[in-house]
């Protein structure tokens, strides 16, 4: 429920027990007002010198303390619902404030990614205007760095997961891919090398001997860690890997990989990195990520790829399953690419007649 909604049931709720208290209030001078004029019949009784007089008075005090007996319980009454709705009202202020805090916490996830963003497109813009003023400097057109054209062999894509303490669906994720790259146009091109509880002696051996074009990560990371697991069968910590260190992995072979995707909490922020030393195309998270919607980009991504189409089409289309399936992490994965490459026009699988 939201905070707007807490502070329209906090209003009413106030509301309500001000208004208990006020009753409260009118029912024990009422009270009062009777037991005043009961104990006032009494004397009148006792001083009266006719029998039947004194009778009269008599019935009336006691008619007066009926009355104010039933006022005081009526003002009982309205005190404990007054109470019933300041528990209430207590109880409303806490969830209020929890709410407040947890929609404070999202605004701020939301500025952070919109500052990511909006940083991506000043370092974009001012790149773009590099190359423009070293163009006119050289008075040489610059093209596009050409990427080599799929050679007739399959795009291989090493798929590495990792969840050392078993919280993430990390093989729901690779039977997504698998499932998606099956059903898609050109699944024979695609070979697919799914390592579960991965650990970093999966990742260089996956490099060395696999040599990914595409080189996929899920499981925890951060700004500047990623954690593979140990070669152990229990539930343990893991291994924390340093974003250096993994790229230093990952540009360790003869044939670096085209694409690293890290399907991982804040990731974002390796990408740049990634894009300046192994791979002219990355792709990270700019925030934490919930666990399907990360299944659904890459099975969606994967799916796109493997139908031919370009880098950048294939992560509009898994953006696109996010928004369509109303999740609210749709502009979290991020796409980041070398200044001399086109995501647009890059396509890693191509169907054999045009190769």
């Amino acid at each position: 429920m939201s905070a707007s909604q807490y502070r329209g049931q906090l209003d009413r709720k106030r509301k309500q027990r001000m208004e208990a208290e006020k009753k409260a209030g009118e029912y024990r001078n009422k009270e009062t007002v009777k037991r005043s004029a009961a104990a006032k019949s009494r004397a009148a009784a006792e001083k009266s010198t006719s029998p039947t007089g004194a009778s009269s008075k008599r019935r009336e005090s006691e008619r007066y303390e009926n009355e104010a007996a039933g006022a005081g319980k009526e003002a009982n009454r309205w005190q404990d619902k007054a109470a019933a709705y300041a528990r209430e009202e207590s109880s409303l202020q806490g969830k209020l404030a929890n709410a407040e805090r947890s929609e404070a916490d999202a605004a701020e996830r939301k500025r952070k990614r919109d500052q990511q963003q909006k940083d991506r497109r000043i370092a974009a813009d001012s790149a773009a205007l590099s190359r423009r003023i070293v163009q006119a400097e050289a008075m040489a057109s610059s093209a596009v760095r050409s990427l080599p054209s799929p050679k007739p062999e399959r795009l291989r894509i090493l798929i590495l997961g990792a969840a050392s303490k078993g919280d993430l669906r990390v093989g729901r994720e690779q039977k997504r891919i698998r499932a998606a790259v099956e059903s898609a146009l050109h699944r024979d091109l695609v070979e697919l090398d799914v390592r579960p509880a991965a650990t970093t002696s999966d990742l260089l051996d996956g490099i060395t001997k696999f040599r990914p074009h595409v080189v996929h990560f899920s499981g925890h990371s951060n700004d500047d860690l990623i954690m593979f697991e140990r070669d152990e069968d229990a539930k343990h910590q893991g291994v924390i890997v340093s974003a250096r260190a993994f790229a230093s992995a990952v540009r360790a072979t003869d044939t670096p990989p085209l694409l690293v995707l890290l399907n991982s909490c804040n990731s974002a922020a390796q990408i740049d990195q990634l894009v300046d030393d192994v791979a002219p195309f990355a792709i990270g998270m700019a925030d934490e990520i919930n666990d399907g919607d990360a299944i659904r980009y890459a099975a969606q991504f994967y799916a796109a790829v493997a139908n031919g189409q370009s880098i950048q089409s294939s992560h509009f289309s898994a953006q696109a399953a996010l928004e369509l399936g109303g999740l609210e992490d749709a502009e979290l994965p991020t796409l980041a690419w070398a200044a001399d490459v086109d995501p647009s026009i890059t396509v890693l699988v191509k169907p054999a007649e045009t190769l």
